[in-house]
């Protein structure tokens, strides 16, 4: 089943964006999950992850920045996103496995349409 991500847009410099993804058909619980995105031209990268017992850990480049929370409850999770800059500039995508080596090298047999974010100089 995949995932998609939600809540990208165009944002200048310096602002805020939320992005959302849903996992209805997974005992979600049990699952890590990340964050990804994709830029013309380069490979997809991890941004965020969070394992099944909430543990995050962030890409260099967003530390401080990026928060990725879950609601197992609802069987979701969030990237919150602060301090954008162009850079950021990329489409996120989300996944979720049952193994937290393979969410970490994002080896997966398919993705769902991600989110376009844009930030504006």
């Amino acid at each position: 089943v995949q995932l998609q991500a939600s809540g990208g847009g165009l944002v200048q410099a310096g602002g805020s964006m939320r992005l959302s993804c849903a996992a209805p058909r997974y005992k979600f619980s049990d699952n890590a999950v990340g964050w990804y995105r994709q830029s013309p031209g380069k490979r997809r990268e991890l941004v965020a992850i969070m394992s099944a017992g909430g543990d995050a850990d962030y890409a260099d480049s967003v530390k401080g920045r990026f928060t990725i929370s879950r609601d197992n409850a609802k069987q979701m999770t969030f990237l919150q996103m602060k301090n954008l800059k162009p850079a950021d500039t990329a489409v996120y995508y989300c996944n979720i496995g049952l193994s937290y080596h393979t969410v970490q090298a994002g080896i997966f047999g398919a993705w769902g349409q991600g989110t376009q974010v844009t930030v504006s100089s």
